[in-house]
């Protein structure tokens, strides 16, 4: 069990630290570079989150710039890049596409000057039977 005199003590009195300016800009230096993380100095050197916020507003080079990290998983980064190269294969596979339809409609014009026939009003085929004029089938009275 505790004795008395150990639980009536008072707490040690907090002693005001004070960081030098050069300090707080390596320490800002560091996080900017990504050498150290705001979790480590506020354990290395017992000072808040806050304070080195504080920190950071003030010497930070990033936000004067006004300069935004995007911060993102390795999974978001590795799914955007396939993304972005399924998306690359697609426009290619549609580059070739429109290649050969162009292809094709030049083949069909020749062949249409060379047989002095149109082609295009030949190959069209007969319209559907439910894609025609509709005004005298309706059973309106």
């Amino acid at each position: 069990m505790a004795r008395l005199e150990q639980v009536n003590t008072k707490p040690a009195s907090r002693i005001t630290r004070y960081f030098s300016e050069d300090f707080k800009k390596n320490k800002v230096a560091e996080l900017d570079k990504k050498i150290i993380t705001i979790a480590e100095i506020c354990r290395q050197y017992s000072v808040s989150a806050p304070a080195v916020y504080k920190w950071i507003y003030k010497y930070s080079l990033m936000k004067k710039k006004a300069i935004k990290m995007v911060i993102e998983a390795e999974s978001d980064t590795a799914r955007i890049q396939s993304l972005k190269q399924h998306i690359s294969e697609l426009e290619q596979l549609l580059g070739q596409k429109q290649f050969e339809v162009d292809f094709l409609q030049k083949q069909l014009e020749l062949a249409s000057q060379q047989f002095d026939i149109d082609l295009k009003k030949k190959l069209s085929g007969k319209p559907f039977p439910g894609s025609g004029n509709t005004e005298g089938s309706t059973a309106i009275k």
